[in-house]
């Protein structure tokens, strides 16, 4: 998509507007983009949104949704969301596949991930149940066709403890995955384009159950998308017989647009399914009252009729339902919500005690009506009762000094709200979720208590120990009310001590190495593989006589550091007062360790294999370029911030019997693996450079070589041979970015090298090589990519501010000249890419007050 959807209403985008817009197809959006138009919903989006649904019923879900594949590299973004409202689930509309989620797994393995319970997920998936920690079941299936991966179709249920996923759930999710890649691949050939850069689309799941009182009629031919509609309809929809237009897009204009969607869910469904359909669902009117709609029909098969016809039923719900009447009788406030958070009924009581006419809430997004109910620690309890579909009580602050006790009470199709004044409590806002309150249920406990541990997910951002140490200091600790950390390391069978804070100075030397045999807590707790909990210190030194204590009267919490069965720590937090431990609290803490241990294991593995890539690539890297009579050349490195790995780049100048051959290459990805097929493949270079092939050959050479030796990888390359005395040149490239030649007088280019594909790709792949006359006094520039890409701006942005870099530095000495067109990168503090750079100039001697000799070095 070209655009992202404006506004932040919830996630959802307006579909319908002023009669007499263009169809889509003449003036609709791009591809993948929400429809602002008001007519008819864009074809990918329709699509997405009717395998969401169907995906969904198929399983017996209560919600789900899309994650499809973003313009962004390696990042999926939630396209559509079925049964849920989108601001509530902000945090997971961005999900990159390299994060330890099952969305991102189940794309990036390409199978499916399922999930039973919240057990299952907590022991896989932690950081999952860190931010819903309510107790719910959940399936992922990769969405594909051939080759090409497209996202994942995700559904929410209810959990099934102790229950495997049955083999038929699993075959019917998988088969709608399928479904859905084919019709992905059909738009892709028909060339719409498969990604998805907006916001998600909100999609109202059919009813499960509703009065079938039926008051306007309407018959839809699917062929023509014409609709006869009788006077009640009309009526309904707030237009006259007369003067409605006879379409499904006068139909659609007056819907909500998560509404339009699930309208044309049925309609598809009723033409690919052959058989008769009978769907129900609600939907909002002008007036902002819902409406329930009855549709059956079915596709006619050939030689049996003329086109496919629906036929439907809208009924006014807010018009004499009993149960609406009942509630009207009751003196306690309630009103209702679907499971978008659209407000579909209020009664009397409610309009008073909240101050509201029904006409004013009736259709709108409760957050947005009444904003109070916006505040994040409400969010919590939301998303609570329409995922764990238990009954959820919380405390809320309308104004101040004003409270109000609120129950959810949450089902298939919606959640019903009972809000009642209550006297300040005793207890602060910031401690009305804390254990030991009377909350109402154990999925309002469980949110309460894994709020902090949702800022865990911090931890897989960290690179190094001190990093992964400080998060828990600075973000962790404080929201258990904690004061003291110790963290350590499990090395050769005894702990060392990684990081300490708010202990005595000096008090944890005495435990720095001890081994495994000592009977301490911090030791037993990681052989045992068990967590233990102390409600004050008097407990500790009753367990453990004799053991060395501080001044500190408060708890203490030692938690095992295990990753992946294998121990990597201890870990010890300390709290000034003596406490009691929930069992919600326990298992808190517990997951947290989990989180910590695979920090800590991530950030060891770091380290070393860092240090390994890292003295890998200073090895293969030249150290000195040769001295060369007629040409100077520079030669300049930068490694990447981003996640401090060394990349691939890598630069090179051979003396061969055709003349100088000056190389540059970057291999794709970072880490210990590029680095060392980075070597590999300048070994190869300069093996076919000193056997005096001609470029092409090189080049070609060197391709075949590296599908021999990594399917899958590829690298960029450019290799130009440079006769000295002469100045010809001889040029090729391999999908590498093209050179620049400034001349004598400053004026600077972009060369035009052909080229071919990167090497790696295609074995048969020929490279056209280009030949060039290099004048005394020229100078060649080759670079790679790191060095003009910036995150947000556009490439050639980049090349243009090199060449004029280059143009405006014609009088200084080559080496100056290098160093100040990586300057700006060497000071950037997030730096995705590293940086390769060599500087080739022509004069007329072995070397030159322009030049800085043989020069080559790692920048700082």
């Amino acid at each position: 998509m070209r655009r992202t959807a404006a506004g932040e209403h919830a996630g959802c985008v307006n579909w319908y507007g002023a009669a007499g817009h263009a169809p889509l197809s003449e003036s609709g959006p791009s591809p993948g983009q929400p429809n602002t138009t008001g007519r008819v919903p864009d074809e990918l989006a329709m699509v997405l949104a009717q395998a969401a649904v169907s995906g969904i019923e198929s399983v017996g879900g209560y919600a789900g949704g899309i994650y499809l594949r973003s313009r962004t590299q390696g990042l999926l973004r939630l396209a559509v969301l079925a049964g849920l409202p989108a601001r509530l689930f902000r945090p997971w509309w961005r999900m990159h596949v390299n994060r330890p989620f099952p969305v991102a797994e189940a794309h990036r393995s390409g199978q499916a991930v399922h999930l039973a319970d919240a057990e299952e997920a907590m022991r896989r998936f932690p950081q999952l149940m860190a931010g819903m920690p309510y107790p719910f079941g959940s399936l992922y299936e990769p969405v594909f066709s051939g080759r090409e991966k497209y996202g994942v179709l995700a559904v929410l249920r209810r959990a099934t403890p102790g229950n495997k996923v049955s083999r038929s759930d699993r075959r019917r999710l998988n088969a709608a995955a399928r479904r859905l890649g084919g019709a992905l691949a059909e738009l892709g050939a028909d060339g719409t384009l498969v990604e998805w850069d907006g916001e998600p689309v909100c999609v109202q799941l059919p009813a499960a159950t509703t009065p079938p009182v039926r008051i306007g009629h309407f018959d839809w031919d699917l062929d023509s998308g014409s609709i006869s509609a009788d006077e009640e309809l009309c009526a309904i929809l707030g237009s006259d017989p007369a003067a409605f237009p006879g379409t499904v897009e006068a139909l659609a204009e007056r819907l909500a647009p998560e509404d339009v969607y699930g309208l044309w869910t049925i309609a598809r469904q009723a033409v690919e399914s052959g058989r008769p359909v009978a769907r129900r669902m609600r939907l909002r009117g002008p007036d902002g009252r819902p409406h329930l709609l009855e549709i059956s029909g079915r596709a006619l098969p050939p030689g049996e009729g003329h086109g496919s016809h629906l036929t439907g039923f809208l009924v006014d719900l807010g018009i004499g339902p009993i149960a609406a009447e009942a509630t009207d009788r009751l003196p306690r406030c309630i009103f209702s919500l679907d499971r978008l958070g659209r407000i579909v009924h209020i009664n009397h009581s409610a309009e008073t005690l909240l101050g509201h006419a029904r006409s004013e809430l009736a259709g709108r997004v409760l957050w947005e009506a009444l904003p109070w109910f916006g505040h994040p620690n409400y969010e919590d309890h939301f998303r609570a009762a329409l995922i764990s579909h238990e009954p959820v009580h919380f405390m809320a602050q309308r104004a101040s000094k004003e409270w109000m006790s609120v129950w959810l009470y949450p089902g298939h199709d919606g959640v019903t709200l009972t809000v009642a004044p209550e006297d300040q409590p005793a207890y602060s806002p910031a401690s009305v979720t804390l254990p030991g309150m009377g909350l109402g249920s154990s999925a309002d406990s469980a949110s309460a208590l894994y709020r902090p541990v949702a800022l865990a997910i911090a931890l897989t951002e960290a690179v190094t120990a001190r990093q992964v140490s400080a998060v828990v200091t600075e973000e962790l600790l404080p929201a258990f009310g904690g004061r003291q950390l110790a963290i350590y390391l499990l090395n050769e069978r005894h702990l060392y001590l990684a990081w300490e804070t708010g202990f005595p100075q000096g008090f944890l030397d005495r435990f720095d190495g001890v081994g495994l045999d000592a009977r301490l807590p911090g030791v037993e707790t990681l052989t045992s593989g068990r967590p233990m909990f102390f409600e004050s210190m008097e407990r500790l030194a009753a367990a453990y006589p004799g053991i060395p204590m501080d001044a500190n009267v408060g708890a203490r919490a030692f938690l095992p550091l295990i990753a992946s069965g294998r121990p990597v720590g201890s870990c010890i937090l300390g709290f000034d007062q003596p406490r009691g431990f929930s069992p919600e609290e326990r298992t808190v803490l517990t997951a947290l360790a989990g989180l910590i241990a695979q920090a800590l294991q991530r950030a060891q593995r770091y380290d070393t294999e860092a240090a390994l890539a890292r003295g890998l690539q200073a090895a293969l890297l030249p150290h000195r370029l040769p001295v060369l009579e007629h040409v100077d050349t520079v030669g300049r490195y930068l490694p990447g911030t981003q996640g401090m790995e060394v990349g691939g780049d890598w630069y090179d100048v051979i003396e061969t019997g055709r003349g100088v051959a000056l190389v540059i290459g970057d291999v794709q990805g970072h880490g210990v693996s590029a680095a060392a097929t980075m070597g590999q493949l300048r070994s190869a270079v300069r093996a076919f450079a000193l056997n005096v092939h001609d470029p092409q050959q090189v080049m070609a050479g060197t391709n075949r070589l590296l599908i021999d030796l990594d399917p899958g990888q590829f690298a960029s390359c450019c290799y130009i041979v440079l006769d000295p005395a002469t100045g010809a040149t001889q040029a090729v490239r391999a999908g590498h970015p093209q050179p620049l030649l400034r001349h004598v007088d400053g004026r600077t280019e972009v060369l035009d090298l052909p080229g071919g594909v990167v090497l790696g790709v295609d074995v048969d792949a020929s490279y056209p090589v280009t030949e060039l006359q290099l004048a005394r006094g020229e100078v060649l520039a080759l670079f790679t990519d790191g060095l003009v890409e910036q995150p947000g701006s556009d490439i050639d942005l980049g090349i243009d501010q090199l060449r004029s870099t280059l143009a405006e530095a014609r009088s200084s000495p080559l080496a100056e000249t290098a160093d100040r067109l990586i300057r700006e990168a060497r000071h950037a503090t997030d730096r995705p890419d590293d940086i390769a750079l060599l500087l080739a100039a022509r004069w007329t001697g072995a070397s030159s007050a322009h030049g800085a000799g043989a020069g080559a070095r790692r920048a700082p």
